[in-house]
């Protein structure tokens, strides 16, 4: 709703204005009153208002000199003049100040209605535009950051840019955070944006997975990582009731090695499949704790298992794991405990080079690894887990040839299609222009966008007309039709009949 003040120095006139209008119905809400210029300017300076309904006539100060003072206080404030005066002098200077209205007493109830309805009409284009100039803004940030993290931006081009957006980056070292939230990601950045606005030396934003990500910039490495974890402490106290996993990267100099702060933090994501039980989990410590290990991770040559992963070699791959295990079984004081390690980080790399390929997590498969792993009481068990995930994982890449943008489109429409979807909504969000998108999804899935979200949400609407006993209009809300009729429209094209036939012939 948006605030109303009103300002008269005759009470009847306040508590008349108080009874005549349905405040409510209108959108709008009153949130003060003052008998005079000087009280009500008091009154603003403390109270957020979207519209001020002032007198021209009062002791003390007059309503125009309020509107000038209160223009400072409130520059978008939009006012509507009562006036018991029909003077010119008063309707000139008022319209140069920029008024709605200006009213003559006694008070036009139906001339207030409309006006007031012009008004929240106003406010709401103002308020709609906002958003837009806000999130195009945000989607730029977060773009330029991307970018800038993954190499893929010149340093001047990137600097040029950061000081467009207002981002303060101008410290020693770069620590960066990952906040990965399981759904509502929109709501939570929201909140975690307004609380780290007070931080000037805290950067927020998406990056092209649906993670946030918190940039520090700080000129002390071992107090700036105190200050940044106590921070996230904070976050998580703050938002305890969403489920939060929290990864801290590495600590590393401006600005030759920011991305690898960030690398860090995305590959300590992964370990969440390792310790559960955890809710922050620091790169850091993870790196220590590899380095006490007996085994050394660098004796397995990573660089092959990529380029073998992203061939679809299967066989070949298969044998380089057989052999990578006879190796590390031959070394001198090879623990049970170090070889169950060896297989989590197999594990996390094949399962970050499915991310990097496919764009998508298939954790259900890198779950039922880790379990296998934990479970495994011989080293043949541990290898023939390590042996079915690499298949597993070829099998995910022979399976699919989509492109990645297209199959992080398919996964967001089947994970939020109960949403307000289009191709200008995905397009901001994943950084591609919203007619190529479509071009290619149409390519790819040989269906246009629309038809492919409206047959999914149909399907979503059979499952629930045979599963449970909602009402139709019920469903089809909950399926992403907020207008009965186009979903009986909808329903009827996909399957034939209206969905309370359909749910008749069940």
């Amino acid at each position: 709703m948006f605030r109303v003040f009103l300002v008269d120095d005759e009470p009847f006139i306040i508590e008349g204005l108080y009874d005549i209008i349905d405040w409510a119905e209108a959108g709008l809400e009153i949130v003060g009153h003052a008998s005079n210029g000087q009280k009500a300017l008091d009154a603003l300076q403390e109270t957020s208002v979207d519209i001020l309904l002032t007198d021209i006539s009062m002791p003390v100060m007059t309503g125009l000199d309020l509107i000038r003072q209160a223009r400072t206080v409130h520059p978008d404030l939009k006012v509507i003049v009562l006036s018991g005066f029909d003077e010119f002098t008063y309707l000139k200077e008022g319209m140069q100040l920029g008024i709605e209205n200006y009213l003559l007493k006694p008070i036009n109830i139906q001339e207030l209605k409309a006006t007031l309805h012009n008004t929240v009409e106003k406010l709401n284009t103002f308020e709609e535009n906002r958003q837009v100039q806000a999130y195009s803004k945000q989607v730029l940030k977060d773009n330029t950051l991307h970018r800038w993290l993954t190499h893929q931006i010149a340093p001047l081009e990137f600097y040029e840019r950061a000081d467009l957006l207002g981002m303060n980056l101008d410290r020693a070292y770069m620590i960066a955070a990952v906040l990965r939230v399981a759904s509502d990601a929109d709501e939570v950045f929201e909140c975690i944006s307004n609380k780290v606005q007070a931080y000037d030396w805290i950067t927020a934003f998406f990056d092209m997975d649906g993670d946030i990500v918190l940039l520090a910039a700080v000129d002390d490495a071992g107090r700036g990582r105190t200050d940044l974890t106590a921070l996230l402490e904070q976050l998580r106290a703050d938002l305890q009731d969403r489920p939060l996993r929290i990864s801290i990267g590495s600590v590393e100099p401006l600005p030759e090695q920011a991305g690898q702060s960030y690398t860090a933090a995305k590959k300590a994501q992964e370990y969440f499949l390792v310790y559960p039980e955890l809710i922050m989990i620091d790169y850091t410590e993870l790196a220590m704790n590899q380095d006490n290990r007996k085994v050394d991770f660098s004796i397995i040559d990573w660089p092959v298992y990529a380029k073998l992963i992203i061939a679809k070699d299967q066989e070949n791959l298969r044998e380089q794991i057989q052999n990578d295990f006879k190796r590390i079984q031959a070394l001198p004081g090879i623990t049970p405990h170090d070889f169950q390690n060896i297989a989590f980080e197999m594990i996390i790399h094949f399962k970050l080079e499915i991310k990097a390929i496919r764009h998508t997590e298939e954790l259900d498969a890198y779950n039922h690894a880790f379990h296998q792993i934990r479970s495994a009481v011989t080293l043949e068990q541990l290898e023939t887990a390590i042996l079915e995930i690499a298949h597993t994982t070829i099998g995910f890449l022979i399976s699919d040839v989509r492109s990645p943008i297209v199959q992080q489109v398919l996964k967001y429409i089947h994970q939020s299609y109960a949403e307000e979807l289009s191709l200008k909504m995905l397009g901001a969000h994943y950084h591609i222009h919203p007619v190529y998108l479509g071009q290619l999804f149409h390519k790819e899935i040989n269906e246009t966008f629309t038809e492919y979200i409206n047959r999914y949400r149909i399907e979503k609407a059979k499952e629930m007309l045979k599963t449970t006993n909602s009402k139709v209009h019920v469903i089809a809300n909950e399926v992403g039709y907020s207008e009965l009729g186009y979903f009986y429209k909808q329903f009827k094209k996909y399957v034939g009949i209206s969905p309370t036939d359909y749910r008749g012939l069940l």
